[in-house]
């Protein structure tokens, strides 16, 4: 086993998911509820960066729906932001578990 090739493959896949983490990072991903009436963006670090809400929600009568819509919208994001995620890294790590990743 040529120990000093491994070493460089594991350093090209080290900068490898470190691109990945960055380009993920950059990304925005939005979740919508509703008909687009509550849109959420957030990144790849789950960090909200905007909520869009139609101006028809903004009454004290639509509190707790707009609360729940919110939400929905958020959620949806996150969970988009994780697929992709998942699906980059796993092809990245050839499907190798890597703990932190």
């Amino acid at each position: 086993m040529d120990f000093s090739k491994l070493m460089e493959q594991a350093q090209k896949m080290q900068q490898n998911l470190s691109d990945i983490e960055s380009e993920l990072a950059e990304t925005i991903y939005t979740g919508k509820c509703g008909n687009n009436e509550v849109v959420v963006k957030v990144n790849g670090n789950n960090e909200m960066q905007e909520i869009l809400i139609a101006d028809e929600l903004m009454s004290l009568d639509n509190k707790e729906m707009l609360q729940d819509m919110i939400l929905i919208a958020q959620n949806d994001a996150v969970s988009k932001a994780a697929k992709e995620r998942e699906e980059k890294l796993g092809s990245a790590t050839a499907g190798i578990k890597i703990p932190g990743l």
